[in-house]
């Protein structure tokens, strides 16, 4: 069954030093490949936790939308195991360049040479892994090198739309998702204009312009979790008449909707 399971869903630095909720990321299943996006702090753990458990092992890449620490602490570890220790050199690791070079690095040098290819990421560029097709997208305002991912899957476009200020670029950027996976930190507007994260009414603003079949809100702020995902995907959901989801811990996504019934809710 291709389908997304979020692993985490915490989204700013109270929420995962706390971790109220976790921050372990998301796994894709599809097209015969095995996908990690973003392996933040507790990622391994979480990968053992899921029932049946995934091994790291059985991974075919693991992708950074960027390299801040909620996002990418646990890269080196899961490569590590995914590469078990670097005794099979076998899977991919998709990253901006300032996640190799410069004061982001974040992926360690020796553990760069377990993987088979690293690939530097560059903006609305197409890529494939094995029958996964996939693009970035432009590149997204935020404090580091940050680019969002749409992978296309039997006819259908799946997106990951990353932390970013807003700017009308996105809406041309994703145009075409049929499931639309956002984060938003808060949902009131930031006092500090300078603060690059997505609040609800600039996913409101986004979900009109692209009017996705389905749209699933994650990495949630203290604000955020305080106004209640659930209630305000809903409403959301109500004014814009889409379909609004707010995703949780060990949440299941199937991607077939004959799959789908209420087999994602199993987990909560």
């Amino acid at each position: 069954m291709d389908h997304i399971h979020f692993l985490g869903t915490a989204g700013s630095r109270f929420v995962v030093a706390r971790q109220t909720r976790s921050s372990g990321g998301v796994l894709l299943q599809a097209a015969g490949q095995r996908v990690l996006i973003d392996p933040g702090p507790g990622s391994l753990v979480r990968l053992s936790q899921v029932r049946p458990p995934v091994e790291a092992s059985s991974l075919s890449a693991v992708f950074l939308t960027h390299g801040h620490i909620d996002h990418a602490n646990d890269v080196n570890i899961i490569v590590d195991a995914m590469t078990s220790g670097g005794f099979k050199k076998q899977g991919r690791l998709f990253v901006p360049g300032d996640c190799l070079e410069g004061e982001r690095a974040v992926v360690l040098k020796y553990v760069r040479q377990f993987v088979e290819e690293i690939v530097v990421l560059e903006p609305e560029k197409e890529y494939t892994l094995g029958r996964l097709h996939f693009r970035t997208s432009a590149r997204l305002l935020h404090g580091a090198e940050t680019y969002g991912f749409l992978f296309d899957i039997d006819g259908r476009r799946l997106s990951f739309l990353s932390d970013t200020r807003f700017f009308p670029g996105l809406l041309s950027s994703y145009r075409g998702s049929d499931v639309l996976v956002v984060n938003v930190v808060r949902d009131i507007p930031f006092e500090d204009n300078g603060i690059l994260h997505l609040t609800l009414e600039d996913v409101k603003a986004i979900l009109e312009g692209l009017r996705p079949r389905t749209a699933i809100l994650t990495h949630f702020g203290v604000k955020m979790l305080q106004a209640g995902p659930e209630e305000q995907a809903q409403r959301l959901g109500r004014e814009l008449g889409l379909e609004v989801l707010a995703a949780w811990d060990g949440m299941t996504y199937p991607l077939q909707e004959s799959d789908r019934s209420n087999q994602f809710l199993q987990n909560r």
